[in-house]
C-alpha cells in the first residue's frame, strides 16, 4: 500500500506520490536472540499525507514501537533492520550514513520517546538539553538568539522560560512529557513520531499533554504518528488508524470508519472490548493469547484466536489489500 490512487477525469487511475510526506514499504526488522530470531515487523507498509495524524495501535508485543524506532533508525543489537524502504520526502532513511541520519533526526522527522522520564539527562539541565538538540544541526546561532527561539518553543507548549535552569527531577511527568514536545518541534520537523506518549500520566495531564500536541502539530504544519494502545485516546486523535497484529498491519483506514465499521476479525474484537456508557455487560477480552514471534502460527497470524477462523486460514498469509477506498485489510474474508 505504498502510493496513493486518484482517478481523474477520464477515469485512469493515477498514482500520486507527491502527495506523502513519508512512504514506508515493506518495512524488516528481526531480533536476533539466543532462542532463535524474533521477526518483530515484518512487511509493513503505511504512507502519511503531509499534516495528517496517523495512529498505530495493537496489543503489547504488535510490533508498533519496533516500526517508530526502525523510522528513526534508533533500533539497537540485537534489532536489524533486514530490509524495506523508509522514504521521507522521496529521500530512503535507510540509505544515510550515520552522520545524514543524525542530522536528519529532529530536523526532518523527530521522536516524543515513551517515558520522558528515562529519556531526558538527569545530570543537565533542560536548557543545556534543548540547546544541545540545536546546535547538532545549526552552528551559527548566538546563544542569545538561541535562547530566545527557544523561549518561544517552550511558550508553544505552556512551559515558563525559567525552567530552562531546572534539572528533569525538578519537574513534574507532564512538565518533562511538554519539554520533550518541545525538544521534538525545536527544529521544525516534517514528521513527528510520539511513541506512547501519555503512558506514565494521568488521566488529566494525559489530556493536557495531547491538546498540546495537537495545538504544536497544527501550527508547525507536520504529520504526526502517535504510537499506542488506548482506542479511546486515538478516536480522539488520529486521522487514521493502521492495526497492528504479530508484526504486520492487519488493517489501516480512517478513523470514523473504523470504528464504525470495522472489517478485521482482530479490530472489532478491539473495538468490542472497549468499556461503553450504554452497556452494562462483562467487560470483554479478545480470547487467547498473542502469538510467540520466536514460533509463529502458519498462514494468518490471527487464526488460532479468530472467531471467523477458516480452513485455508492456518495455511496462507492474507495480503494486505484496499477493497474500498482508503480501507485496507488483511483478511481471507475479503
Amino acid at each position: 500500500m505504498g502510493s496513493e490512487v486518484q482517478i481523474n477525469t477520464a477515469g485512469d487511475r493515477v498514482i500520486e506520490r507527491d502527495a506523502y510526506v513519508l512512504e514506508v514499504r515493506d518495512l524488516r526488522v528481526c531480533y536476533y536472540t539466543p532462542a532463535g530470531p524474533v521477526r518483530a515487523v515484518n512487511g509493513v507498509s503505511f504512507f502519511l499525507r503531509p499534516g495528517e495524524r496517523l495512529g498505530l495501535v495493537g496489543e503489547s508485543g504488535s510490533g508498533k514501537s519496533t516500526t517508530a524506532l526502525s523510522l528513526m533508525r534508533l533500533l539497537h543489537e540485537p534489532a536489524i533492520i533486514e530490509g524495506g524502504e523508509v522514504l521521507l520526502s522521496g529521500v530512503d532513511l535507510l540509505r544515510l550514513s550515520e552522520e545524514e541520519m543524525r542530522r536528519t533526526r529532529f530536523a526532518d522527522i523527530a521522536l516524543i520517546p515513551q517515558g520522558a522520564m528515562n529519556s531526558l539527562n538527569p545530570m543537565m539541565k533542560i536548557g543545556e538539553q534543548l540547546r544541545d538538540t540545536v546546535r547538532a544541526h545549526r552552528l551559527t546561532d548566538s546563544k542569545i538568539a538561541l535562547d530566545t527561539h527557544i523561549h518561544t518553543v517552550l511558550e508553544s507548549v505552556d512551559l515558563r522560560a525559567d525552567i530552562m535552569e531546572a534539572y528533569p527531577h525538578e519537574l513534574s511527568g507532564g512538565m518533562k512529557q511538554r519539554v520533550c514536545i518541545a525538544m521534538s518541534i525545536l527544529l521544525n520537523p516534517k514528521v513527528i513520531i510520539a511513541d506512547e506518549p501519555t503512558s506514565a500520566l494521568d488521566v488529566v495531564v494525559q489530556r493536557q499533554v495531547m491538546e498540546t500536541l495537537g495545538r504544536v502539530q497544527k501550527e508547525l504544519g507536520a504529520a504526526v504518528i502517535l504510537v499506542g494502545h488506548d482506542m479511546g485516546l486515538m478516536a480522539q486523535f488520529v486521522n487514521r488508524i493502521g492495526v497492528m497484529y504479530g508484526g504486520k498491519l492487519v488493517e489501516v483506514g480512517p478513523v470514523r470508519d473504523i470504528f464504525k465499521d470495522p472489517l478485521h476479525p482482530y479490530t472489532q474484537l478491539l473495538i468490542g472490548s472497549l468499556p461503553t456508557l450504554q452497556s452494562k455487560e462483562m467487560f470483554k477480552g479478545i480470547p487467547g493469547l498473542t502469538p510467540s514471534l520466536l514460533a509463529p502460527p502458519s498462514g494468518c497470524m490471527f487464526h488460532p484466536r479468530c472467531p471467523k477462523v477458516m480452513a485455508h486460514c492456518s495455511a496462507e498469509v492474507p495480503p494486505l489489500v484496499e477493497i474500498k477506498p482508503d480501507r485496507w485489510v488483511a483478511c481471507h474474508l475479503y
